[in-house]
């Protein structure tokens, strides 16, 4: 099996306290109290090794988000591992699952607390080092991502939302310290940069920028405007420093629309290996 093809997916035994086996049928995931999960592994790696959590957006699962080529082959291809949960089911969409962030779904799950579930549940059946988990996520996931890193910054080594920030109103401040990489398109019309209004007015996404001003203030960053900007492939890439220690914060701005665009892994693993401190 070549590492390109290296999945290893988990299925719970019905019985309580009967460990998982491992099993190559992409449809099965690995159990975990308020859920279920799946996990690509990468090939010839020795010892525990880092992960990205991704969470789906809107309608999506778990299945079919650790296959897209955009986000899980470059991980797996350096080393990491992808761990790709499932949100909560819809009533709408009986095949598709949502993210409740910010206890604004009608679902009781404790997002958070099924998310430190996910992980540590592979930390124990994988081997991943619990220490370097990254959370990101694309649209509905990148909500939830941004409302973890909110409030409880410490969950996770570093946070990667894409096309996706807070809802109106803004929370008034978040905890600090922080790592954070939010990527946004300049074309994005389901989740523009400065929100848009849903429900016929009833919801209203929030600004990107209003966001990263929140997180420039968890951070303690001293000035608003970036001490960095440059292109780096397709990516505009705006960064604050001489922020508080252990915090890092960027923004990368891409031409394109609603998506995860080509290379946004590569920036993220870049970004952490040299910025993001995980």
């Amino acid at each position: 099996m070549t590492r390109r093809k290296s999945w290893m997916l988990c299925a719970a035994l019905a019985l309580a306290g009967t460990p998982a086996a491992a099993c190559p049928d992409p449809a099965l995931a690995c159990q975990v109290k308020g859920g279920a999960y799946h996990i690509a592994l990468p090939e010839g790696t020795t010892g525990p090794v880092p992960a990205l959590i991704w969470l789906h957006g809107l309608g999506g699962s778990g299945a079919s988000s650790i296959r897209a080529a955009t986000v899980a082959q470059p991980f797996l291809d350096r080393g990491w591992a992808v761990i790709a949960p499932n949100g909560s089911p819809m009533t709408t969409r009986p095949s598709g699952y949502r993210w409740n962030f910010s206890g604004r779904g009608d679902d009781p799950r404790d997002e958070a607390a099924f998310l430190d579930a996910v992980r540590a549940d592979a930390v124990a059946r994988f081997g991943i080092d619990g220490a370097r988990v990254v959370l990101g996520g694309f649209s509905n996931g990148a909500f939830m991502a941004t409302y973890v890193a909110c409030d409880t910054p410490e969950a996770f080594a570093a946070y990667v939302p894409v096309a996706g920030t807070f809802w109106r109103p803004h929370p008034e401040s978040c905890q600090g310290p922080v790592r954070l990489l939010q990527t946004h398109g300049w074309r994005d019309t389901t989740v523009p940069l400065e929100g848009r209004p849903l429900r016929g007015g009833r919801a209203l996404q929030g600004n990107v920028f209003e966001a990263l001003g929140i997180w420039r203030a968890a951070n303690g960053c001293p000035r608003p405007d970036a001490s960095f900007s440059a292109r780096e492939g397709s990516f505009l890439l705006r960064r604050w420093s001489g922020c508080a220690p252990g915090t890092a914060l960027e923004f990368a701005l891409f031409d394109g629309g609603h998506t995860v665009p080509e290379g946004w892994a590569d920036l993220v693993l870049d970004w952490i290996e040299t910025r993001g401190g995980s």
